[in-house]
């Protein structure tokens, strides 16, 4: 036994236990077998086993008749029939939505007067022509009553009384053309702002209303309106008296509802379009 300094050897159980970082020691207990040992012992690879040729073909599946050429840098673009084309335009007959008419692009000198200069102009429309169908037929029907009737007198020989029917038929007639003037400088305005109605020939009257204080809209079609492409447009405020609230006779009612909706709810989506509808004219 070594000296008081001197390690020594530890004795009983444990003294036959080596170090724990003797990478020699193993257990010799048959007992006992480690399920990690194989997997310690395998040698490792130098690589996932990767070949040059793996499985790879140059034609690999590839048809040369989907479009693409074989040559870097060509494309064959695909062909479309006109009936596959068909429908998509805003003309057509295709069963997606439709897209509304294109907006002009200036106002008409008895537009212009109304606008401020940083409001921003979207169109304009007289009322369809089915609003003049009353004084049309009253001239219609004037002219063929008081035409019989004068050659009734004149035959009579009632020379004043023939007078009398012509200056009634030019009154009529008169009138008639007095409400298609009337029908001509009768406009219905969008700009980004506002709706409003312009009408009259010597007194001029101008209904407006902003678009922010529309609270309700919808438009209505009889049957002779859907047949003939009109409606009436019913607009709903916040306030309690409003100058414009039901406009009549507006011509292809769908198109100017989707109007009036984009603008009052989608604004960035028509100043996109009209930016972009810009850059395709300057191109």
């Amino acid at each position: 036994m070594g000296g008081p300094t001197e390690p020594h050897e530890p004795r009983g159980e444990g003294a036959g236990r080596p170090r724990d970082d003797d990478p020699s020691f193993g257990y010799d207990d048959s007992a006992y077998e480690d399920p990690d040992a194989p997997r310690r012992r395998q040698p490792y690879s130098e690589g996932p086993g990767f070949s040059p040729d793996a499985g790879f073909s140059p034609d690999a599946g590839y048809d040369g008749d989907v479009g693409y050429a074989t040559d870097a840098g060509e494309y064959e673009a695909p062909n479309f029939t006109q009936e596959e084309l068909a429908g998509l335009g805003p003309e057509g007959g295709g069963s997606g939505p439709r897209r509304v008419l294109p907006l002009e692009d200036e106002p008409t000198t008895l537009v212009a007067r109304y606008l401020f200069p940083t409001e921003r102009y979207r169109g304009e429309w007289k009322r369809h022509w089915i609003h003049l169908s009353t004084p049309l037929l009253i001239g219609a029907g004037a002219t063929l009553l008081l035409g019989y009737l004068a050659g009734f007198l004149t035959r009579q020989n009632i020379d004043g009384m023939v007078t009398v029917a012509v200056l009634i038929w030019l009154g009529v007639v008169g009138w008639v053309a007095w409400r298609v003037f009337d029908w001509y400088f009768d406009r219905f305005i969008l700009t980004n702002k506002r709706v409003m109605v312009v009408n009259g020939i010597i007194t001029r009257r101008v209904a407006m209303m902003p678009l922010l204080r529309v609270t309700d809209m919808k438009y209505e079609q009889s049957a002779l309106g859907r047949t003939l492409n009109y409606g009436t447009f019913v607009l709903e405020s916040a306030g309690q008296d409003q100058a414009l609230r039901e406009v009549k006779h507006l011509p292809n009612p769908n198109e100017l509802y989707l109007r009036v909706v984009e603008e009052m709810y989608e604004p960035q989506a028509v100043e996109a379009r009209l930016g972009k509808d810009g850059d395709g004219d300057d191109a």
